[in-house]
C-alpha cells in the first residue's frame, strides 16, 4: 500500500512554499447528530477533528503551481475516510465559485471513501452538486485536473476525479468506484489501481510524489494556454520527408508506406518544445497508434492528435474527439497528423464501436469553435483518414497519399487482378499533386530536406 499523505501535505506537494491561502470555512449549521440524528455521529466528527486537526474532510484555498495560480481542492482521509456530506459540498461549492469568480483552474488532490453514510441521501445529493459545479466551470472555460491519491473511491472518484480533464495518479493508488469492502470476493484486485486504471484508458499519466509538482505545472501551462477565441490557426509543421513529388500513383503509395519514411513522434518533437500526453478515450479504452496531447510552439499552447500509421482503433477515434472537445472547451487550437491506412476493421473493432467512434470524430471536428490544422504525412486511408482531417485546412506532404480507397481493395471491388493496383493508383489520383488539382488539400508544405 503506498504511503498515505494527509491533506496539507499533499497541498504541499503540489503547490509552491508559501502560498497557498486558504479558503473561509462556509457558514451553516447542522443538526445534532447530523440530518439523520445518526447517534454517536457528531463525537465522530469531534474525534475526526482531534485526530487531524481538520474541521471538514477536505481543505479548499488558492496557492501557485510554478507561473500558475491555481484553486486547490485537498481531501483528507484521516477524517471519516475523506467522505463527503453536506459541509463538504459547502467547501467544495466555494472553492469552484471561487475559481471562476478569478478565472483559475481547479486542481483537485483526492482521497476519499465516497458518500457520508451517517447523512444518508443528504450526503449522496452532494455528487449532483459538485457534478454541477464542475459544469459551471467548465462552461467557463476553465480547466480541471485531479491528483488521485490513495484510495479514491465512489462518489469522489465518480465526479471530482473521473470528471477532470486530465487525471494524473499516484503509483498503486486504490482507484475504483467500488471500495475495498463493497467488491465481489472474487474481483481482480490489480484492476483497482492506478496502473489498471491507466492501461484501460481512465487516467492520463501515473506520477511519483516527487515529480508530482514538476508534473502539475507543465500541465497547467498546457492548459491554461488557450483564450476563449483561440486566433489563428496552428501553422501546419514543415515536410521531414527527402523532397521530389512522386511520379506516378504508385510511387506515392510506396512512398508513404515505407518504413524510412518520417513518422508522427520526429514530427512532434519538431513542431514542440514540449508536449504532455492525455492518454486513453475514458470508454476502458486505448491506441496505441493514436498520440494525443498538448504541447508548447513558440510559447502557444497547441493540441495535437497524430495517427502512427497503424489501423486506427475505435479507441483511438474517441481518444481524438475527446482531445479536440477538450481544446475547443479551453480555447486552444488544434493540429492533426493523419497517417493510417484506414480504420482497423476485424471483428473486435466493430464489437468496440468502429462507426460510432468514427461518427462522433467527425462530429467533434465539424462543431469545433477552435480553428483545426491537418498534415498528411503519410497513409490517408479512406474515411478512418478524413475522419481526423481539418475541412479546408488539411496540408500533404511530398511522401504521402490520400484516398477514397486503397488501391488493392479497389482493384479487388473492381474485379481486376492485383497486379492491376498500379495502374488503379494512378486512376485515383491519390498523389499529393492530385490532392492539391482536386481541393482535396490546401497545398503541399516544403520538405525540410529540399
Amino acid at each position: 500500500m503506498p504511503e498515505r499523505m494527509t491533506a496539507r501535505e499533499a497541498v504541499a506537494a503540489v503547490a509552491d512554499a508559501g502560498t497557498f491561502t486558504e479558503l473561509p470555512a462556509p457558514r451553516g449549521t447542522s443538526a445534532p447528530d447530523g440530518p439523520l440524528a445518526w447517534e454517536g455521529y457528531d463525537a465522530a466528527r469531534a474525534r475526526a477533528r482531534d485526530r487531524t486537526g481538520e474541521d471538514e474532510s477536505v481543505v479548499c484555498g488558492t496557492g501557485r503551481v510554478g507561473a500558475t495560480d491555481a484553486v486547490l481542492i485537498s481531501f483528507e482521509f484521516g477524517f471519516l475516510g475523506g467522505s463527503l456530506g453536506e459541509r463538504t459540498g459547502d467547501h467544495l461549492e466555494a472553492a469552484y465559485t471561487r475559481a471562476r469568480e478569478q478565472g483559475l483552474p481547479v486542481v483537485s488532490l483526492i482521497a476519499t471513501g465516497g458518500s457520508r453514510m451517517q447523512e444518508g441521501m443528504r450526503a449522496l445529493l452532494q455528487l449532483q452538486r459538485v457534478a454541477r459545479q464542475s459544469a459551471l466551470t467548465r462552461a467557463a472555460g476553465l480547466p480541471q485536473l485531479a491528483v488521485v491519491r490513495d484510495p479514491t473511491t465512489g462518489g469522489g472518484w465518480a465526479t471530482l476525479g473521473a470528471g477532470a480533464d486530465v487525471v494524473l495518479a499516484l503509483p498503486g493508488a486504490q482507484i475504483g468506484f467500488a471500495g475495498s469492502r463493497v467488491r465481489p470476493a472474487d474481483a481482480d484486485p490489480y484492476a483497482y489501481t492506478a496502473e489498471a486504471q491507466l492501461a484501460a484508458g481512465h487516467i492520463d499519466a501515473v506520477v511519483r510524489q516527487e515529480e508530482l509538482r514538476a508534473a502539475v505545472d507543465r500541465w497547467l501551462t498546457l492548459l491554461t494556454g488557450g483564450v476563449r477565441d483561440a486566433g489563428a490557426a496552428a501553422p501546419p509543421p514543415d515536410g521531414l520527408g527527402r523532397g521530389g513529388l512522386p511520379a506516378t500513383g504508385w510511387d506515392a503509395v510506396l512512398r508513404a508506406r515505407s518504413p524510412r519514411r518520417p513518422r508522427a513522434e520526429s514530427y512532434l518533437d519538431a513542431y514542440f518544445t514540449r508536449r504532455e500526453a492525455i492518454g486513453g478515450d475514458r470508454c476502458g479504452g486505448t491506441d496505441p497508434g493514436m498520440l494525443c496531447g498538448f504541447g508548447l510552439r513558440e510559447g502557444r499552447t497547441i493540441a495535437y492528435a497524430a495517427q502512427r500509421g497503424t489501423a486506427t482503433l475505435p479507441a483511438g477515434y474517441r481518444t481524438a474527439s475527446r482531445l479536440i472537445r477538450l481544446a475547443d472547451q479551453l480555447g486552444i487550437p488544434v493540429l492533426t497528423l493523419v497517417d493510417t491506412p484506414g480504420a482497423a476493421s476485424d471483428a473486435e473493432a466493430e464489437r468496440a464501436g468502429a462507426g460510432s467512434a468514427i461518427a462522433d470524430l467527425f462530429a467533434a471536428v465539424a462543431t469545433a469553435q477552435v480553428p483545426l490544422t491537418t498534415l498528411l504525412i503519410g497513409e490517408g486511408g479512406s474515411g478512418g483518414a478524413l475522419a481526423l482531417s481539418a475541412p479546408g485546412n488539411t496540408w500533404a506532404t511530398s511522401d504521402s497519399y490520400f484516398s477514397v480507397i486503397a488501391p488493392e481493395l479497389a482493384a479487388a471491388i473492381l474485379k481486376r487482378p492485383p497486379d492491376e493496383a498500379r495502374s488503379t493508383a494512378g486512376q485515383l489520383r491519390l498523389r499529393p499533386q492530385d490532392l492539391v488539382s482536386l481541393g482535396a488539400v490546401r497545398g503541399i508544405v516544403p520538405d525540410a530536406a529540399s
